[in-house]
């Protein structure tokens, strides 16, 4: 089974992998509870896959940069 986005990808956009589970497992708690997306139709049907999307497409991102 291949993860996508790939932790690859996501490293690019974010450095640690402690924020990037951070950010992801936070995200998506919010996204169970309000069903909103920052992405317009996810690919994935999972809420963590939906955070991963918006972290790819740079629509949710740290105060660091």
């Amino acid at each position: 089974m291949m993860l996508e986005p790939s932790i690859d990808s996501l490293q690019e956009k974010i450095n640690s992998k402690y924020t990037l589970v951070t950010l992801s497992a936070k995200r998506a708690r919010q996204i169970s509870e309000t069903k909103k997306t920052l992405v317009e139709n996810p690919k994935s049907h999972k809420f963590v896959g939906m955070a991963l999307e918006e972290i790819i497409e740079e629509k949710l991102t740290t105060a660091e940069k």
